[in-house]
């Protein structure tokens, strides 16, 4: 009996490796063959335009054209501490991020940097 013990314990771990990794292959390929998502991104990480837009201005600031004031002023503490030139950021980009919170907030209508 004890003969017929290995073999047949062999079998069925040499079977259950082949549906392992016939699942494995399946689910490699289905997750390759998802479709592209959009990636979360916290900021713009696209160029600036001469004249900055609202559009724009909330991409830059990670908000919708429609958010409320106090939003605006939450996502621009959030995006200037990262970027601010005190803690090793852009002098530039805190320009931009600056111009960006005066045209939601409907401070100013054209290019406001100072570059």
């Amino acid at each position: 009996m004890s003969n017929q013990v290995a073999p047949l314990i062999a079998g069925m771990a040499v079977a259950a490796a082949a549906y392992a990794g016939k699942y494995g292959i399946r689910a490699w390929q289905a997750f390759k063959a998802r479709p592209p998502t959009a990636r979360m991104r916290k900021f713009y990480e696209g160029g600036f335009q001469p004249a900055m837009t609202r559009r724009e201005a909330a991409l830059i600031l990670g908000v919708r054209e429609s958010t409320p004031t106090e939003k605006v002023k939450e996502a621009h503490r959030r995006v200037m501490v990262a970027n601010h030139p005190d803690a090793g950021g852009s002098h530039y980009l805190a320009s931009k991020i600056n111009e960006a919170k005066d045209i939601m907030l409907r401070r100013t209508k054209g290019s406001n940097s100072a570059f």
